[in-house]
């Protein structure tokens, strides 16, 4: 039943965003392309979105403007392109705490090792928080995505560590989660260190006080 939930929750969520730009398939291509959105991440986060131009990035990646309209008719899809990619690589995070050992592990440490590793993740790709500012207003569709395929991850999660719950418990606490908790987390990505810390513990007390009530101590 609870693996039905998510496969609902697939077919009604907004993940399947129509896409603006076109993803190569030979090797050289993907390299141009990657090369044009490192170019522009640093733009983007140095110059800022408004100020960057496509003509500027196709220059100072070193491609033709053509060759950048083949890949990407707009600005826009080259936003879409680097959430993305950041997007892939926080999923790939979220992959690494489905185990069999983080899912039986107490509930203080499991909460402790979902925050830290997103927190861990922001201070690895810093252009990750740039770039989603950026998409929250020129692209809400594709933070909503982003956001969607983060809850079904998440409920894939709590199935594992607890079989026990109705399938609208998983969706709305992982719903809870990300929402909520992993808000509070982006948050702090815009405060002084010593602060961001503290308000990283305060999501941990928070998630762990709100886990308690569907999570048993020592789970089946």
């Amino acid at each position: 039943m609870a693996e039905n939930m998510v496969e609902e929750m697939a077919a009604s969520s907004p993940k399947n965003v129509t896409r603006r730009w076109r993803k190569p398939r030979q090797a050289r291509s993907l390299a141009r392309v990657n090369r044009i959105l490192d170019v522009a991440e640093t733009m983007f986060i140095e110059e800022g979105y408004g100020s960057t131009t496509t003509k500027a990035i196709a220059a100072q990646a070193k491609v033709p403007i053509g060759s950048l309209y083949q890949f990407f008719p707009d600005k826009a899809a080259i936003l879409q392109a680097l959430a993305e990619r950041y997007s892939e690589l926080l999923q790939q995070r979220f992959q690494a705490f489905d185990t069999d050992e983080m899912a039986r592990c107490p509930l203080v440490e499991y909460v402790s090792i979902i925050t830290e590793g997103v927190d861990q993740f922001f201070s690895d790709y810093p252009g990750y928080y740039a770039i989603f500012m950026e998409v929250q207003s020129v692209l809400p569709e594709v933070e909503d995505a982003t956001d969607s395929e983060l809850i079904q991850n998440m409920a894939k999660l709590f199935m594992k560590r607890d079989s026990s719950l109705k399938s609208e418990d998983y969706e709305a606490i992982a719903f809870v989660t990300v929402k909520a908790m992993g808000n509070l987390q982006w948050l702090s990505l815009g405060q002084p260190p010593r602060f961001r810390q503290r308000l990283v513990e305060e999501v941990k007390r928070l998630t762990f006080h709100y886990f308690q009530s569907y999570f048993p101590e020592t789970p089946d």
